[in-house]
């Protein structure tokens, strides 16, 4: 079966293709702070949300036996083992 040497024809009309008048007539957004900004700040963030800056990550082995317990017990798991953690370490303190 032969390749189609064109690429298909789409038509829009309510976004026709530029003419030079339009290409003219075109500004960097660079020349329009406000609308710089405002596009800014309407582009959608991209991956986790930043924590808040007193948590780490890191790779920890538990036994399966206590994971599977916390896990069990629903969402939230892991700030309920975080503070069954902190509560343990304050016990070290004492």
């Amino acid at each position: 079966m032969p390749r189609k040497s064109t690429p298909p024809v789409i038509i829009d009309d309510e976004n026709p293709e530029w003419t030079e008048a339009d290409f003219a007539k075109a500004r960097p957004v660079s020349e329009h702070p406000q609308l710089a900004a405002a596009l800014s700040a309407a582009k959608a963030k991209r991956g986790r949300p930043a924590g808040s800056g007193d948590k780490q990550q890191v790779t920890l082995r538990i036994d399966t036996a206590v994971l599977e317990r916390y896990r069990a017990t629903g969402s939230g798991w892991q700030t309920r083992m975080n503070d069954a953690l902190r509560e343990a370490s304050e016990r070290l303190d004492a």
